[in-house]
């Protein structure tokens, strides 16, 4: 059973490359037949980085992330200060092609769900035209509810629906991470896990079988 699983977030640098790696991480170590892309990013390469070694190196690091810009701006505004392009038709092209050859395909975004990765389209759009199950990763403090009801609220109807909620622990949780779960359950949002801080390298375990498979919907099973 083919599927795609895109991760997008309420912001830059909230853990969707942490997530993206586990999952990654459990599901080969569960047999399944799982690669992870990052098609654009720019100011770095070390999420892509993350990426290439999460999967074994079983993809290069051009094919995990095909447009990577030097500027640490949107990566739409990286491109057009290289002169530069990124067109939503190459993206899926690129995205599709990876997809014939694995069951599970793994497509992290760059920046939040509206943040633009190229000309006229960003991680939405994407996430659209990939018919892709959503998980929205969230840092758990304090005003994050309102992220992420903001960024559910900006997902089609039947995405919005399907979403899964990623709340990443801080190394110092504030009074509110104890209340935004059962906030968000209240408020409506029931697929929502957390993800507990297990130091620097917070290992794969950290994961947990449960939510891994709860948020790739048991592909492999």
């Amino acid at each position: 059973m083919k599927q795609t699983i895109f991760i997008t977030g309420t912001d830059t640098g909230v853990g969707k490359t942490l997530l993206t790696v586990l999952l990654v991480r459990f599901l080969r170590e569960k047999g399944v037949s799982v690669a992870a892309l990052k098609p654009t990013c720019s100011g770095g390469r070390d999420d892509a980085r993350q990426l290439y070694e999460a999967q074994g190196r079983a993809l290069s690091l051009d094919e995990i992330n095909p447009w990577h810009f030097r500027k640490a701006v949107a990566p739409a505004v990286a491109a057009r200060l290289e002169k530069r392009a990124v067109r939503l038709g190459s993206v899926l092209a690129h995205v599709r092609m990876v997809q014939r050859k694995y069951d599970v395909v793994l497509v992290e975004g760059a920046g939040g769900l509206l943040s633009p990765l190229g000309e006229r389209f960003d991680s939405r759009d994407l996430l659209v035209a990939l018919r892709a199950s959503p998980v929205v990763v969230a840092p758990n403090r304090l005003g994050v509810v309102n992220h992420i009801l903001l960024t559910l609220e900006a997902l089609p109807k039947r995405l919005r629906q399907e979403a899964k909620v990623v709340l990443v622990a801080p190394a110092k949780p504030d009074p509110a991470a104890a209340s935004n779960v059962d906030l968000l359950r209240r408020l409506l949002v029931p697929n929502v896990w957390q993800l507990p801080w297990h130091g620097e390298d917070r290992a794969a375990a950290a994961l947990g079988p449960r939510l891994a498979w709860q948020l790739a919907d048991r592909v492999g099973r």
